[in-house]
């Protein structure tokens, strides 16, 4: 049987485009421009911002009473999560929520050490 191709074809190992060909060369001059010439270019970070930013005027007292009142919320909602699972579930619910409530009592402390006495 005879074969109309050749085994294998002849083709170009790699496609040649002009235009890629120079759009690839300026690029990779333009990286070794920039690290030879403008190495702070590409060593600096990009500036961001926070997404949540604490104001940093507000008062140690205020800080803490927000973070007793977040402790005390997050208290109830693993509580009341735990009560409505059951089963082995429910332990791990259970020590979140003595957990959370210790940290608020020690927060409670801290407060009350703040106060000025009338």
């Amino acid at each position: 049987m005879f074969k109309i191709t050749p085994n294998p074809p002849h083709t170009d190992p790699i496609p040649h485009d002009p235009a890629l060909e120079s759009q690839k060369t300026k690029e990779a001059t333009d990286r070794a421009l920039d690290y030879y010439l403008r190495p702070e270019a590409l060593v600096a970070p990009p500036k961001t911002r926070p997404i949540y930013l604490v104001d940093p005027t507000l008062d140690d007292e205020t800080l803490l009473v927000e973070a007793c009142e977040s402790l005390s919320s997050a208290k109830a909602m693993a509580g009341n999560i735990a009560n409505s699972v059951s089963g082995p579930e429910r332990q791990p619910l259970l020590a979140l929520q003595q957990l959370i409530m210790l940290n608020e009592l020690l927060v409670n402390r801290l407060l009350d050490k703040l106060r000025v006495p009338l």
